[in-house]
């Protein structure tokens, strides 16, 4: 039996955090499938296309990860892509209280999918989306805290959205 893992986010935009989490995963997993949430109420600065290119230019050469665009209950995801893990990873004590909360909703909704964590890298625990897009927004270098692939998307959407 194949083991799949479902690696959900917004990924607004993927952060070399994300990369790790994901290259990480993939020591436990035959595959993981980054699950690109549409999410409008997080009201995402990217839109979801360009969400997806960026997780799938980032994996291209990695035959085992994809990334698929999803809307609606996590648990329905890892049904439809035939998984059984979700893969999750936490940069300080202070994310384990949330993820906690939506790992054990997801066992209630579903008590075949299990919730893996992984700890964040230390070179990786400051980093976050947001932080991300506020120093991309106002010029800064990003380019060591996003996969290669993704800078052009961040750099030229976020241009565009600053000015």
């Amino acid at each position: 039996m194949t083991r799949i893992a479902i690696y959900p986010g917004t990924f607004d935009p993927i952060t070399l955090g994300h990369v790790d989490v994901i290259q990480r995963g993939l020591k436990l997993f035959d595959r993981v499938v980054i699950g690109v949430a549409e999410n409008p109420n997080k009201g995402p600065t990217f839109p979801l296309e360009a969400r997806l290119a960026m997780a799938r230019d980032t994996f291209a050469d990695e035959p085992r990860v994809q990334a698929v665009a999803f809307s609606g209950l996590l648990v329905d995801l890892a049904r439809d892509q035939g998984a059984h893990a979700i893969l999750r990873g936490l940069r300080a004590a202070s994310d384990f209280e949330y993820e906690f909360q939506m790992a054990t909703m997801n066992r209630r909704l579903d008590e075949n999918v299990e919730t893996v964590f992984v700890m964040a890298r230390e070179d990786y625990t400051f980093v976050s989306s947001r932080f991300i897009r506020e120093i991309a927004s106002m010029g800064g270098d990003v380019s060591g805290l996003v996969p290669e692939a993704a800078l052009p998307h961040v750099n030229s959407l976020l241009k565009g959205i600053s000015g």
